[in-house]
């Protein structure tokens, strides 16, 4: 299968703990993207199927009113979440993203999900754009809680009081739900179905929904949609040694305060000095540190190569786990 490139780990916060010889690190730690591309699949047509069909006009127009929704406005909102697929994909590889001349396709207009594409339809437009997948935003509909949340609360100040609530409202909430498919024309299969639904809040401007509200919602909609691409982290912790042993000790404290200032670098300078002398009581601290600060920088090769070390040679029951869990991350990255 196919697996995004990985980006460096970056430190996020050091920490000491109350023990003398004993600190930790903070790591952005990298997980499985929610969806894995079929190896092979490198360029991506995208386009709108959402739009409203000109015989529903009038139907739209009744739900419109009813929701809250600008008329008119999910047509170009529902391009905004289009570009932001194209920007949220281009930005990041290995993805390159393709807009084939036919851009818009009919659909429902509604949150009513439209019936698959036809095969042929799909062929053609990757045939086009030599585009091994096609992604299609089947459907788009926004609505905002600002206009049903006034008229409640007037209708209701006015049933309990018998006049208008003098209440301003100050903030309104974007709703975007759209639904995504991803169709597979080599294999004739719909690699993802994607029911979203993204929201925004937003301060009002002379007591109105700002313009641009809706959509900087849809583009954020569309970002949101190309994160199940691609890793995301959760923090982990890594418990270091803090202080050295025997006649080491000195020079072990001066790697640590490298990692106080995230000078990386010099403490591995520093700490393989110790780690490749074999007689000194701190080698196998040395060569867990520098597995660590390999991880911190986003190296996991290194990082298994020192972790295994200061076991293997020096018997460090924490790097023997450290190393099982370097495995694992260096299985998910290959």
């Amino acid at each position: 299968m196919k697996k995004p490139q990985l980006f460096a780990s970056f430190l996020v916060s050091i920490c000491l703990v109350s023990c003398a010889s004993s600190g930790y690190v903070h790591l952005d730690y990298p997980q499985e993207p929610q969806l894995v591309l079929p190896q092979g699949i490198d360029d991506i047509a995208v386009v709108n199927r959402s739009l409203t069909k000109e015989e529903d006009a009038s139907n739209k127009t009744l739900e419109s009113i009813a929701t809250g929704e600008i008329l008119g406005s999910d047509k170009l909102a529902s391009d905004e979440a289009i570009k932001g697929v194209f920007e949220g994909l281009q930005n990041r590889g290995p993805y390159r993203v393709v807009i084939p001349s036919t851009t818009r396709l009919p659909g429902t207009g509604t949150r009513l999900t439209p019936e698959v594409l036809s095969w042929e339809t799909v062929d053609e437009i990757c045939a086009e754009t030599d585009a091994d997948v096609l992604l299609v935003l089947e459907t788009f509909d926004s609505n905002s809680d600002f206009v049903l949340n006034t008229a409640v609360e007037q209708v209701t100040s006015v049933l309990q009081t018998g006049k208008a609530s003098g209440r301003i409202p100050r903030r309104a909430r974007v709703n975007v739900k759209s639904y995504w498919r991803l169709y597979d024309p080599e294999q004739k299969t719909i690699i993802d179905q994607f029911q979203q639904t993204h929201l925004m809040d937003f301060d009002l401007v002379n007591g109105a929904i700002p313009f641009t509200a809706l959509p900087e919602t849809a583009y954020a909609a569309g970002l949101d949609y190309t994160s199940r691409l691609f890793p995301s982290f959760y923090r982990v912790r890594r418990d270091m040694y803090k202080k050295g042993k025997g006649r080491d000790k000195s020079l072990f404290d001066a790697g640590w305060r490298r990692t106080e200032v995230a000078n990386w670098q010099e403490a591995i300078e520093i700490w393989t000095e110790i780690a490749n002398d074999r007689s000194s009581k701190s080698a196998g601290r040395a060569a867990y540190n520098i597995a660590v600060a390999h991880e911190v920088l986003g190296n996991t090769d290194l990082a298994l190569q020192w972790a295994q070390k200061s076991y293997q040679d020096y018997g460090d029951k924490m790097a023997r786990d450290y190393a099982k869990v370097l495995l694992r991350r260096k299985r998910w990255e290959l």
